[in-house]
């Protein structure tokens, strides 16, 4: 888009070519890439053929080439033909040069990573182009979700944590920061405090900040969120993990869940029950949703499909308590629908075929034989110098390293060896330096061979 100026003593083609020719030494045009045709950038710039072709005549002498029946391409150049970047604009292949630098990881012990060799492809795939084939698969979706699949949630989520809602009080969202977002937009945030557990989930702080909530770190005792220091602020809306708290591994009481339930209606205020990692429980007897046990209409429940099924479908959902459904679908029905129709007509086949429970059991002995083979590779290797915490459910768990050293310094060393592992320290508000590191290992995403490997590096190196 060079601005070309016919009110100056420099013709057209002569802004052209030094337009041209600056944007190729600064790199924003790429060598070898390849020029508009003199026909299109003389209809895209509304100049003649001739402006254009003479342009191109001059380029020609030392910047560009013409390819018998291909066209003009940007000569091939070494680095060095750039001018330096300090005195250029930004080139586009900045970005790539710099991924490029990535350290390469052979044991990524990532948090939120999923078993992806375990996804039925061939059957997401046949699903997929059933849909496709669909009459209106190509029109706007329902704004709050497609209805069928909505059902089929409100029906799986009664099941099996015991939520109880209609599919009108779904919605169905692009995960569950976009959900969180849309949440406070429908709670008007402006002055409102709101409890989240210390240490807790960093991306809803992050969402609880950017709308301007005052936010009020609780700290967690054995039972989860302290009871006593939630009473004593002075928020009337929580955001709790009691399915299996992030990042402790936590499981809530169900007296605790009451106690909580009884606070909300007292102070008339409400609870965001983010039900993380609730489909991955190895031990112990399932405790119900705190929807399921809620009375009072106190409680928004969220859910996603990131850990069971795949992230990058990006499908989660919301369940509002009536008196939120009516201001959402009063104030908010103009919001179009953020998740792929496609996807969750997929979805949709995929949960009323039973392929979804199907999938859900086979990915819960995986991945507890994953957390049986992570941790006696733990006991092998590190012994008693770590402490496992949060063992009994999820798809991570986190080592108490018993050394004088920092977590950053324990990540630097593990780096050097190809291991991966992940900082606590961010998931705290106000962050104090504990007794000993403590570090996030993720499951999900290794074989049971590079885990064992994984394990044993981190022993070579840090003792």
């Amino acid at each position: 888009m060079p601005n070309l100026n016919k009110s100056l003593d420099r013709p057209l083609y002569t802004q052209l070519y030094e337009y041209i020719k600056g944007n190729i030494k600064t790199g924003r045009i790429s060598s070898g890439a390849r020029l508009p045709s003199i026909r299109n950038l003389s209809s895209h710039l509304s100049i003649s053929k001739n402006t254009v072709d003479s342009a191109y005549q001059q380029l020609i002498e030392g910047y560009i080439e013409s390819r018998p029946k291909s066209g003009l391409f940007v000569i091939k150049y070494e680095e060095q033909f750039l001018f330096p970047q300090s005195h250029s604009p930004q080139r586009f292949g900045d970005y790539e040069k710099f991924e490029g630098v990535k350290l390469d990881y052979k044991y990524d012990f990532r948090q939120g990573k999923v078993d992806q060799d375990s996804f039925p492809s061939a059957t997401w795939r046949k699903l997929t182009n059933q849909v496709l084939n669909e009459k209106d698969i190509f029109s706007y979706g329902d704004q709050q979700g497609e209805p069928e699949l909505r059902l089929e949630l409100a029906k799986y989520l009664y099941q099996s944590r015991g939520v109880s809602s209609s599919p009108n009080q779904i919605i169905i969202g692009g995960g569950i920061q976009q959900l969180l977002s849309l949440l406070c937009l429908i709670i008007d945030s402006k002055g409102q405090s709101i409890a989240i557990e210390n240490p807790g989930y960093d991306g809803a702080r992050a969402i609880f900040n950017h709308h301007h909530f005052k936010v009020k770190p609780i700290e967690l005792d054995d039972n989860g969120i302290c009871m006593q220091q939630l009473q004593q602020s002075d928020a009337r809306l929580v955001y709790v993990t009691p399915s299996h708290q992030f990042p402790l591994g936590i499981v809530m009481p169900i007296a605790n869940r009451m106690n909580l339930i009884e606070w909300a209606n007292h102070v008339n205020g409400f609870i965001i029950e983010d039900d993380y990692d609730s489909e991955f429980r190895y031990k112990g007897k399932p405790i119900p949703a705190l929807q399921g046990l809620d009375s009072y209409d106190r409680v928004i429940y969220m859910g996603t499909f990131s850990k069971s099924l795949l992230p990058s479908i990006r499908l989660s959902y919301m369940v509002l308590p009536k008196p939120l459904l009516e201001k959402y679908q009063t104030e908010f029905n103009m919001y179009e629908q953020p998740v792929s129709k496609i996807h969750q007509k997929t979805l949709y086949q995929f949960m009323q075929r039973g392929d979804w429970q199907k999938h859900l059991r086979k990915m819960r002995n995986i991945y507890q034989k994953k957390h049986d083979v992570i941790f006696k590779a733990i006991k092998r290797h590190l012994g008693d110098n770590v402490n496992i915490i949060g063992e009994n459910s999820g798809l991570h768990i986190l080592l108490e390293i018993k050394r004088d050293d920092t977590e950053e310094s324990l990540i630097e060393i593990a780096k050097k060896e190809g291991v991966k592992i992940y900082p606590t320290s961010k998931y705290w508000m106000n962050f104090k330096q504990l007794r000993f590191p403590l570090l996030l290992l993720g499951v999900g995403g290794l074989n049971e061979d590079e885990m064992e490997q994984g394990i044993k590096k981190l022993s070579n190196v840090w003792f």
